[in-house]
């Protein structure tokens, strides 16, 4: 049987980068890239924070919601379906289960990040799915990441969670 230590290791399977999303000023739309560039201490370069070129919101440089879960919001927000775009966030990824991951240090594309907690709707998200669009969002979210090492991402990018005895170290970073 194994240990729970164990269990919580992270997992040997590769993730998918799905959709990029960034957003300009805070009230403009966001909107679809297919490639940017994750800067360390900032967040991507396509989008607000990390165009500003000062270290902000250190927790939050790139959010990240779990695509498996876009059907979830939608079922229990009572509409059709959910447009990624209007949840603004950063990355959609699918394969890998972004929950499990929390303080995990992930290798997306050629960046590394690090998750750093859930990304907790905001009362925005009534306008972008409809009545009941935050209550929908409560646990699907997403996480919140800082960029420990530049690099660039693109739509269909790998993404991996590196084992502990890797995460310190720069280069590829593959799963173990």
């Amino acid at each position: 049987m194994k240990t729970l230590a164990a269990l919580r290791a992270p997992p040997a399977n590769a993730g998918r980068v799905e959709a990029i999303v960034v957003r300009g000023d805070s009230r403009l739309p966001a909107r679809l890239i297919e490639r940017t560039i994750a800067r360390a201490g900032l967040g991507l370069a396509d989008d607000r924070l990390g165009q500003r070129g000062e270290a902000e919101l250190s927790t939050r440089q790139v959010t990240l919601i779990q695509h498996e879960h876009l059907p979830v919001i939608a079922q229990l927000a009572r509409v059709s379906a959910v447009d990624p775009v209007a949840l603004r966030r950063n990355l959609v990824v699918s394969g890998i289960n972004l929950l499990a991951l929390k303080n995990a240090r992930l290798r997306v594309g050629e960046a590394l990040l690090e998750l750093v907690g859930p990304c907790h709707p905001c009362s925005r998200m009534e306008e972008a799915i409809g009545p009941g669009g935050y209550a929908a969002m409560r646990g699907h979210g997403g996480m919140t990441a800082r960029v420990l090492e530049d690099g660039p991402i693109a739509v269909g990018d790998a993404v991996f969670a590196l084992a502990a005895e890797t995460a310190g170290s720069t280069g590829a970073g593959r799963p173990r």
